[in-house]
């Protein structure tokens, strides 16, 4: 769909893929400028006999420009079977010349006015080779999971494979009449096709990125648990596991209702919990939320990643990132919202520990992995999953909030959803919208911690003389300076403690702070509020 980049975001994006990736940039940039997909529709006959799926498409496309051919992102099939065989292409019930090679359906077509709207009907067959999973579950039932993330629709569906490009989306889905279906958006239908079958239909009226566009189906124990603001939610369980399951998503309105009073309100028609065969811990479809069927245990241990998971119907579903290297908008966005729930639920002590767990998830990493959060040389999307775009941009909200306070913190995070909801965003625009409300220039700030790679390794020397206590502050990571403040705090022999800021801009920085009393103990960012780690700190005699 339609996104909302301002002129110069989309000339940087470009000038952006263009250096990084020249050939996919190029052919994901001509068709932005030529394909809008406004809507799909999938039917999909699914069978016990075979892998094969029996699918049809009907894809609705605005076009921005006078053209005679455009392309859709499905796989071919492929020696070892899987893969894709386009049977059609029609509109307007008239067959239209195509022509299918590698990853790229071409569709030739009479030309397009700017502005046009059409719909184009393929049917097709064939065995995912990824995307969407057929397989069993831990109770050796056969299952059928989707999991497009990040550009894996490719393999069984027909469509524009890139998180910019939204579409609303519809789901028909018919397979044997002793499973259930799940799917975006609100079951408009399920019908007994015959003694066998059994068919469900979900449509979904908000746009979302093909990377959130799912069904599943299983058996499933169901529980409707009622509805929070108008939203409904609900548990979808293995039947042998609906006791723990129904229990483990039981904080579930809860979590909702936080994130509705903080972000606004929930973007989508319903919230559904799966248990599902996805690849990851928790998968953020829209609307129905894929966790693995392993997390399913009855104990709540859960909560965190039910969090995450629901976080990211506003932040990676509704308020998209634009490109993949800006996937930390999504991923970081959702691991520092389940930190702030944290806070909210279990106090300050609590989140402080896991602020200073996802601190040392990254700093284990980054020695063997010194790269940028956002990282264009990286093509491998599902490389972008790592502790950079999940606790290091954790690590750079956190600052954020503490650089512009709380209050302005909140309101920029709101003001950004509200701006980019349903649409895309870069981290520019993100950075833009916390300038206005903060009437601050965050640039600096935005471009060592998103730009640069590493973070500042702190080497502490102090002395206390008889009126004052002296510290030096040296940086001793091996490339890139880093500014920012960082709060010291000294404790004196009596038990109690003062706490003073000292502004870093230099590899090196002294500091005295005048003093009655004999200083015991210096302690480095005491609130924890700085990303960082302190290789050595010493008293000097």
């Amino acid at each position: 769909m339609a996104s909302k980049f301002k002129l110069p975001v989309i000339i940087l994006w470009i000038f952006t893929c263009l250096y990084i990736t020249p050939l996919k940039a190029q052919n994901h940039l001509e068709r932005f400028n030529t394909v809008d997909v406004q809507h799909y529709k999938f039917d999909i006959k699914l069978s016990d006999a075979t892998d094969e799926i029996e699918a049809k498409a009907d894809v609705t496309i605005e076009f921005k420009k006078a053209v005679s051919s455009f392309n859709l992102d499905i796989i071919k099939k492929q020696a070892d079977g899987k893969g894709m065989v386009i049977n059609s292409v029609t509109e307007n019930g008239i067959a239209v010349n195509f022509k299918h090679e590698g990853q790229a359906l071409t569709i030739n077509i009479n030309p397009t006015k700017t502005g046009e709207k059409r719909t184009y009907t393929i049917t097709y067959k064939g065995v995912p080779a990824d995307g969407l999973y057929i397989s069993k579950n831990k109770y050796n039932e056969r299952t059928f999971f989707a999991d497009n993330y990040p550009d894996r629709g490719k393999n069984w569906l027909p469509l524009v494979d890139h998180p910019s490009d939204k579409a609303t989306v519809e789901w028909i889905v018919t397979a044997p009449n002793y499973y259930q279906t799940i799917g975006n958006g609100l079951l408009l239908e399920q019908s007994y096709v015959n003694d066998d079958m059994v068919m469900y239909h979900y449509k979904m009226d908000t746009p979302i990125s093909t990377k959130v566009m799912v069904f599943g189906t299983a058996r499933f124990a169901v529980e409707h648990s009622g509805e929070l603001k108008n939203i409904p939610i609900s548990a979808w369980i293995y039947p042998q596991d609906k006791e723990m399951g129904f229990s483990d998503f039981s904080k579930t309105a809860s979590i909702l209702d936080y994130f509705i009073t903080h972000f606004g309100p929930y973007p989508f028609e319903k919230l559904a919990n799966v248990q599902s065969k996805t690849r990851f811990g928790g998968m953020e479809n829209a609307g129905n939320v894929f966790y693995g069927e392993k997390l399913i245990n009855g104990t709540g241990s859960i909560e965190g990643t039910l969090a995450h998971e629901i976080a990211h119907q506003w932040f990676g579903n509704s308020a998209t990132e634009g490109s993949w290297h800006h996937l930390w908008l999504s991923e970081s966005f959702a691991t520092y919202c389940t930190d702030l729930y944290w806070e909210h639920q279990y106090g300050r002590d609590p989140f402080v520990e896991r602020m200073k767990s996802e601190r040392q998830k990254y700093t284990d990493y980054v020695p063997t992995n010194m790269v940028p959060i956002i990282n264009p040389v990286k093509d491998d999307f599902l490389q972008l999953l790592s502790p950079l775009t999940y606790q290091k941009g954790a690590w750079v909200l956190h600052m954020l909030r503490h650089e512009i306070g709380d209050d302005l913190f909140w309101k920029g995070v709101r003001s950004y959803y509200e701006n980019y909801k349903y649409s895309n965003a870069l981290s520019e625009d993100l950075q833009g919208v916390m300038e206005e409300i903060s009437g601050k220039d965050l640039s600096p700030f935005f471009k060592q911690w998103l730009y640069q790679a590493g973070h500042p390794q702190l080497d502490i020397n102090w002395s206390n003389e008889k009126e004052y206590m002296e510290i030096e502050i040296r940086q001793t990571q091996k490339a890139n300076l880093f500014t920012f403040p960082v709060d010291v705090k000294m404790t004196f022999e009596d038990g109690k403690s003062r706490t003073e800021t000292i502004d870093i801009s230099e590899l090196r920085t002294n500091a005295r702070f005048m003093t009655t009393k004999k200083v015991v103990q210096v302690d480095i960012d005491p609130d924890t509020w700085l990303l960082h780690e302190v290789t050595s700190i010493k008293q000097n005699d």
